[in-house]
Formats: structure tokens, sequence, C-alpha cells
């Protein structure tokens, strides 16, 4: 069929050249254009080969692949679910890339927020992260003598530079934050108050109402960012066995709460 196709192309190409300038060519003439048509077929009869030997090589391939589907099936693995579960894992490699670049972000402003509060460890606080949370722990000592609610000089004095720090940046001025009263596990022998609850939640109420006093005498922070809350002695730093671990549970801490997105664990982020 193919020699036949060649046979009628060397034709026509004749007939055309015949037709186009009568019957007065050389036999030179005739010779160079039957070159010129032996050529043409020998690159048509050229890319039928290839292609024979592209669509030999396509056939392998499918032989190949659909073998390998047969061996993949009576190994119990399903082709379907194969695909379904790469898609799953680039998804969850996706996930994984947000949540992470998630977190730094997170990092960088939980750092941030601690060279912000540095300031404070040099009045002698100190500085942590306890139940996820930024902690600012003002030693109970200071503010307050044992059993008593009313804040001492010194007390005062060490809100106002706790105050001044907080007020003067405007980042920290603009989060939220809470008072935290806490006690040590002694039982209050008479007073006003009937249990350390009372003392502690007064504790914190007498802090944040200096803290956010709007006269010269006060701190003059933003009151609707601040809450007040007594734990009593729930919530101790160390346990209550010696006289020197009592005097570090009895604290005030100010607590910086955390927005939504930073909802994580930051003591992973601490560490």
């Amino acid at each position: 069929m193919r020699r036949l196709t060649s046979w009628l192309l060397l034709g026509s190409a004749l007939l055309a050249f015949a037709g186009s300038s009568g019957c007065g060519h050389s036999e030179e003439e005739w010779q160079a254009k039957l070159r010129e048509i032996e050529a043409l077929n020998a690159k048509i009869s050229d890319e039928q080969k290839r292609n024979k030997k592209a669509q030999a090589e396509i056939d392998d391939a499918k032989a190949q692949i659909e073998q390998l589907k047969q061996q993949l099936k009576a190994a119990g693995v399903d082709i379907s679910k194969l695909n379904a579960n790469l898609e799953e894992q680039a998804r969850a490699l996706e996930d994984y890339r947000r949540r992470a670049e998630q977190l730094e972000a997170i990092k960088k402003r939980f750092e941030l927020l601690r060279e912000k509060l540095q300031a404070l460890t040099k009045l002698g606080l100190n500085v942590t992260v306890r139940n996820n949370r930024m902690v600012i722990q003002l030693p109970g000592d200071v503010l307050f003598d044992k059993g008593k609610e009313t804040l001492k000089k010194d007390g005062e004095d060490i809100l106002l530079k706790v105050a001044e720090v907080i007020r003067s940046d405007s980042a920290l001025s603009q989060r939220s934050f809470q008072v935290a009263g806490h006690t040590d596990s002694d039982k209050l022998a008479g007073g006003r108050f009937k249990d350390n609850w009372g003392l502690s939640v007064m504790r914190a109420r007498e802090v944040l109402a200096f803290l956010v006093d709007q006269t010269d005498k006060g701190g003059r922070l933003s009151a609707e960012r601040w809450s007040a809350a007594g734990y009593g002695e729930t919530d101790p730093v160390k346990p209550n066995d010696t006289d020197e671990n009592k005097q570090s549970n009895r604290r005030c801490e100010l607590v910086v709460l955390p927005n939504v997105e930073e909802m994580l664990d930051l003591k992973t982020i601490a560490n």
C-alpha cells in the first residue's frame, strides 16, 4: 500500500512538472525532478518507520503499566486508594507547612513580648510562662503584710514602675491583663476574711484598682483591658512545706492574656 502511494505521488509530481512547462524538458531536468521525488519518498518512509517505532514503544509501555497494575492488584494494592492517599499526604504536608509558618510568626511575637517585659526583670520581678500564659510575678510580701489586703508603700512603688513600663510601650498597653491573687496554704487566724479565697480576691482587686487609678498616685492604665481573679491556695508554684516555699506562693501575678492567634502551647516555644 505504501509502495502504491509512493508511485502515485511520483506520478502526480511528474504530471504536474510536465504540465507546467509543456514537453520541452531536458533529460537532466527530468532526472533532477526524479531525484527530488525519491528524496521526498525516502523522508516519508523514514517518518513512517519512526512513527511505527514510537507506536510500538507506546504499546509496550501500556502493556508494562497494565502488568504492573495486575501485580499491584494481586498484592492487595488498590491504585485508586493509593492515589487518594498521595493526595491526602500532599494536603497534610501543606497543612503542616502553613502551621509551621503560623507557629514561627507566633514565636516572633512571643519573643518580642518577652523582650519588652525584660525591663521588669531589672526590678527584681520574675517573668515566666505558667499555664500557657506569660506571667509577671509580684512577691506578695513586698505588696502586702501577711494576712492583709492593703498595699504597702514598697508595693505601690513597684507597681508604679510596672505600670510605667506597660504604659510607655504602645504594644504592651494594648494587651489585656489579669491580676491573679495567690496565697499559701496556711489557714487564716481570724480577721475579716473567712478563707484564703477571699484574701486572694481582695489582694488582686487592690492591685488592679491601683494600676488603673487615673490620678497621679495610681498607675493610670486602661481599665477596660484589666480584670482580677483570686485563686487562694489552689495554684502554688512550690509545695507548701517550708516557710520559704510558702513565701513564694504568697504572690500576685499580672497575667498577659493571649490573643486568639496565640492560643498555642507557649511553653514549647519558650524552651
